[in-house]
């Protein structure tokens, strides 16, 4: 089923400034994407489905081609702020994993922006350089979490901050794409996404 704008959705955002304008035509983006695939993303198709003209698709985003780089960035950005609205608390093995669970929920809330992050939505994409620096900047807070288990002894005072950062995200990314193939329904998906990385961060206990 085609992907529509919600009525007065565009119109709305309009009112709101450009900011909110941005977000409510990657929203629309994101929707068409999920429903059609990735031939949906043209200039004409998002302006029918958010009821605008192409010049105001134009001005935001400049080409069709970037349309999918805004995508790869939006999904980012989501996730730096979901990340960083995670209470930081006393226990920084507690903080490393609660920032864990919210990478998770991220992944299920915003799945069609997901799906862009990880190449697998939009065949052929490749994210340049400056669209990469902004992924991995995304995931400075777990990486800050990491340093702070290893300053305070949770974690070997050798274990390598950017190896810790990159296999706990490599294991969330593994058990996330199992469960959003449907492999672990359920329940199920949260069990093993816990498992997996408990025993990515046991590799680099005292």
């Amino acid at each position: 089923m085609p992907a529509k704008s919600p009525t007065g959705a565009f119109a709305r955002a309009q009112a709101q400034g450009e900011a909110a304008l941005r977000t409510a035509l990657l929203d629309i983006a994101a929707g068409l994407l999920a429903a059609e695939g990735p031939a949906a993303l043209t200039m004409r198709r998002l302006a029918t489905a958010a009821d605008c003209s192409t010049t105001v698709l134009y001005r935001q985003f400049g080409a069709k081609d970037a349309i999918t780089a805004a995508l790869y960035r939006e999904g980012f950005a989501r996730l730096r702020r979901r990340l960083d609205a995670v209470p930081r608390g006393d226990d920084p093995a507690e903080y490393l994993a609660a920032l864990g669970r919210a990478y998770r929920a991220n992944a299920l809330a915003e799945p069609n922006f997901y799906g862009v992050m990880h190449g697998e939505a939009v065949p052929g994409f490749v994210p340049d350089e400056e669209s990469r620096a902004a992924a991995a900047a995304s995931l400075d807070v777990l990486r800050d979490a990491a340093r702070a288990c290893v300053e305070a002894g949770v974690l070997r005072p050798d274990a390598d901050v950017d190896e810790v950062t990159d296999l706990l995200w490599a294991a969330a990314h593994g058990v996330l794409s199992l469960e959003r193939g449907g492999h672990f329904p359920g329940a199920l998906g949260e069990q093993r996404f816990r498992a997996l990385t408990r025993a990515a961060v046991a590799a680099f206990l005292p």
